[in-house]
């Protein structure tokens, strides 16, 4: 997976601040570490966000050294306003593995850094919630509004619907899943929206 313009630009953002903030390198790669063991959880990123901010809460008895609490402190604030918790973790991933390298590389260059020009991307998308977006843009959905879905996936009472080729929603159907097949196409009402806009809950329309 290749970075795009735009990422590359948040990789150099972040490793010229980590470094004009003297900020460790291998605390870096430690939190990069943690990022890989949780990067097939669903909410990965959350994860990840959430233990920069344990690391910057609980430093002092976790630290290594006097300096050790700064440098997360450095890499928490730096991480919270590049990525957000939607943001794509795989991603994020990529992005931070190049940041140690990067980093590295303006340490030792000796070439001052100067201002650094903050990139006007900061959250960062897979593929396909850029996807979704652009979906959710073309068809505005309202609820109450009544549209086709494709099961997807049927495991146990939980079921997959697919809309528009795009959107996946997973719910429980305790009284309906098992007279669902997978591959079927069924009526469904938009129940509730999160404020973006996209589908939250449906409600399968017998």
């Amino acid at each position: 997976m290749s970075l795009t313009d735009k990422q590359w630009e948040i990789a150099h953002a972040i490793a010229q601040t980590l470094v004009q903030e003297h900020t460790d390198v291998n605390e870096v790669s430690k939190a990069v570490a943690y990022l890989r063991t949780v990067i097939d959880k669903n909410d990965a990123t959350s994860r990840f966000l959430t233990y920069l901010k344990i690391l910057v809460k609980d430093g002092r008895q976790i630290s290594h050294s006097k300096d050790t609490p700064r440098y997360y402190r450095n890499i928490e604030a730096t991480c919270s306003q590049y990525f957000k918790s939607n943001s794509d973790a795989v991603t994020i991933l990529q992005i931070l593995g190049w940041v140690s390298r990067l980093m590295k590389y303006y340490k030792n260059s000796g070439i001052p850094i100067g201002e650094i020009t903050t990139p006007t991307a900061t959250v960062i998308e897979s593929a396909r919630q850029a996807e979704i977006a652009k979906v959710t843009e073309s068809q505005e959905f309202k609820e109450g509004d009544i549209i086709d879905a494709k099961v997807t996936k049927i495991n146990g009472n939980k079921v997959t619907y697919e809309i528009l080729e795009v959107i996946k929603l997973t719910q429980k159907e305790p009284k309906k899943a098992n007279v669902l097949q997978e591959g079927q196409t069924v009526k469904v009402e938009v129940i509730e929206l999160r404020e973006d806009g996209t589908i939250k809950k449906i409600r399968l329309i017998d």
